[in-house]
């Protein structure tokens, strides 16, 4: 996938901070306002909206409303055309939404992702889960995505 990106974090000027999504400092699923990335996929000519899960899954109610409170604001910005007034350039692309994760989904995870993908089917959207890497250590979620798959992954210097 050749992802071009657009946007990591809302910056403090742009006509997104109005939107559902801003820049806050927390990052990833966690916050659910905050729009972890942002990039256009030269291959497929989708506008993708990135989320980020750098915790290993847990299970826990608690971060099921995480990722839907995430998803939630993700689909309001793409679908209130807040996502086409920050961004002209990616008006009438078809939207993926992706999570970017450390670890794979545990089961209670896939089961929501599973409806997820079903409710935005109807919207002609998309749901696609990016196992990236290794949790980062404590204190290393910087809030940028490297593009890399995290430590220990042996495919880089």
């Amino acid at each position: 996938m050749s992802d071009h990106c657009c946007q990591h974090h809302a910056p403090e000027d742009s006509a997104s901070q109005r939107s559902t999504l801003s820049s806050q400092p927390s990052f990833g699923v966690e916050n659910p306002r905050g729009l972890d990335a942002l990039a256009f996929d030269g291959e497929t000519g989708e506008a993708v909206l990135i989320m980020v899960e750098p915790r290993p899954w847990d299970g826990s109610e608690q971060r099921i409303f995480q990722l839907q409170e995430k998803v939630n604001s993700y689909l309001s910005f793409a679908l209130d055309g807040e996502m086409t007034e920050a961004f002209p350039h990616l008006a009438g692309k078809p939207v993926r939404l992706q999570l970017d994760c450390a670890l794979p989904p545990d089961s209670m995870t896939e089961h929501f992702i599973t409806a997820v993908r079903e409710h935005i089917a109807l919207q002609d959207m998309k749901f696609a889960v990016r196992v990236v890497g290794e949790p980062a250590p404590a204190g290393e979620l910087a809030g940028e995505i490297s593009g890399g798959c995290g430590t220990g992954c042996g495919c880089h210097p």
